[in-house]
């Protein structure tokens, strides 16, 4: 039993109070700890990023959470398939449902991993039979299990009480094991806690096939822009979604624990660690803090010459980027970006629907876009940048691509990449701090065997032909009427 100095109650009235209401108090109080125990799944209140997760399970097969570590990634995972498995979702849940009892796998790295990982967060405490039960899944759902082979106090499957009245069945697996392992009978739902490799990952999507299950996933990169990693952030499907969960979106740290934590790991760990960011090492193209490039957005001095860049979606986004150039001290500020996908847009002509999202940065505003631009669409049989020019856009006449040579006299994609990085560490590149997904593509962006990796780089792609394009770049035409104004009468209206 509780002593007193355990309640949360004043010792001294507790102590007025008569045997058997104190009794009573303790009774309860250990009834309510014993539920919070033994019901855990009951207490869970997902924050906002952890509950985008759940809530895109409705519309999205495949989900990952690619977040800092001890955010409560591995926490959530475990809540959802928890209620896959008895059924019982909560009042405010939106994700998917299953109405009936299921089957599902769930796993990590190796044995271990998993047992320390998955089967901790969903059973209880492994090296500890008696608190089985203490976990997600709560002590009166879970009915059997069968130990695993090999590995002390791990777990090779449970059998789960659904509110149906049936039962439900959890697999625990790992990639050790081997692509085999996972060829396992269809199942609902597969669970990858950490990155995969690859072939097993697809055999696990594989498995859900006939029912179409869900796939979720929940790692912090520390293996880098890896094939699976890159299909979530650099491959376009309507079937896919990630939610990327930094340290400060976990609510339950205060700033100065987030600080400590962010402090606690290794400079070339951090942003991993910190914002799920995946580790590029020396592949960096962009090697820079983005601290020094960051700007708050302010109004472009009219007198600035402006010029926007296009990189035409075909297998990934279409994006803009809109370049201002002051002059006086040659620095080049990246004030607006734009990315959509075609597939997102419910129309005949993604094209118009680009091109009117881009017209209010200026109808006057010169465009720069890559040799690909004049290539024809199968559709239309019009050449891309020409429909662009029929929706209003101020194209250049040619593709920008290859025609034009640094005055170190290199060309293409290296050249322009050199004369971005050249600026950024002079001081010459900045970008409003606002444009999110640019900063997001920097962090991306990498080398790998000393070549760059053309993967989520939309953004990037589309300021490079705008700076290769600079000299055509343009003032408003606000500023010649000025001009032309003072050359008239000396004055400026």
């Amino acid at each position: 039993m509780l002593s007193p100095s355990q309640l949360e109650i004043d010792q001294e009235v507790f102590h007025q109070l008569p045997q058997e209401e104190q009794n009573d108090f303790i009774r309860i109080l250990e009834e309510t700890k014993r539920l919070e125990a033994e019901r855990k799944i009951e207490f869970y209140k997902p924050y906002p990023k952890q509950k985008l997760f759940h809530d895109l399970g409705r519309t999205k097969r495949e989900r990952a959470i690619r977040a800092a570590n001890q955010i409560g990634k591995t926490l959530a995972a475990g809540c959802e398939t928890t209620y896959h498995l008895t059924g019982e979702y909560p009042a405010w849940w939106q994700g998917k449902r299953f109405e009936r009892p299921t089957r599902g796998i769930a796993g990590s790295k190796t044995g271990e991993l998993t047992r320390k990982g998955v089967q901790r967060i969903l059973v209880g405490e492994p090296t500890d039979e008696k608190q089985w039960g203490t976990g997600t899944i709560p002590k009166d759902c879970l009915l059997t299990w069968s130990r695993k082979a090999g590995v002390p106090d791990a777990l090779d499957s449970i059998v789960v009480k659904h509110i149906s009245g049936g039962q439900s069945v959890l697999y625990f697996n790992s990639y050790d094991q081997g692509r085999e392992k996972w060829q396992a009978e269809t199942v609902d739902f597969v669970w990858f806690d950490e990155e995969p490799p690859e072939d097993i990952y697809f055999e696990g999507i594989t498995r859900t096939n006939r029912v179409l299950g869900p796939v979720y996933l929940t790692l912090t990169p520390l293996l880098g822009m890896s094939k699976v990693v890159a299909r979530f952030m650099a491959e376009e499907s309507e079937d896919r979604a990630e939610v990327n969960i930094v340290l400060d979106d976990a609510t339950f740290y205060t700033p100065e624990e987030r600080k400590q934590i962010a402090d606690s790991y290794p400079e070339h760990e951090r942003d991993c660690r910190t914002k799920g960011i995946p580790i590029m090492g020396s592949g960096l193209v962009f090697p820079i803090a983005e601290e020094e490039i960051k700007v708050k957005a302010f109004p472009i001095p009219p007198h600035w010459a402006q010029i926007g860049g296009l990189d035409f979606g075909y297998d990934h986004p279409t994006a803009a980027t809109k370049l201002a150039w002051d002059r006086d001290t040659d620095t080049i500020y990246v004030t607006a970006a734009y990315k959509r996908r075609g597939a997102d847009i419910k129309m005949d002509s993604p094209t118009a629907t680009h091109a009117s999202a881009l017209k209010p940065w200026g109808d006057w505003l010169p465009w720069a876009w890559p040799h690909d631009g004049g290539k024809h669409d199968p559709g239309s049989g019009k050449a891309l940048a020409n429909q662009y020019r029929e929706h209003g856009l101020n194209m250049l006449v040619e593709s920008n691509n290859l025609s034009f040579t640094f005055p170190n006299g290199t060309t293409g994609v290296e050249a322009g990449v050199l004369e971005m990085l050249d600026r950024m560490q002079t001081g010459r590149w900045k970008v409003f701090e606002h444009l999110i997904g640019y900063f997001e593509e920097m962090r991306m962006y990498h080398r790998k065997d000393g070549r760059i990796v053309l993967l989520f780089d939309d953004l990037i792609s589309s300021s490079r032909y705008a700076l290769m394009c600079l000299r055509f770049a343009s003032v408003s035409p606000r500023m010649h009427r000025k001009r032309k104004h003072r050359r008239r009468d000396g004055m400026v209206v």
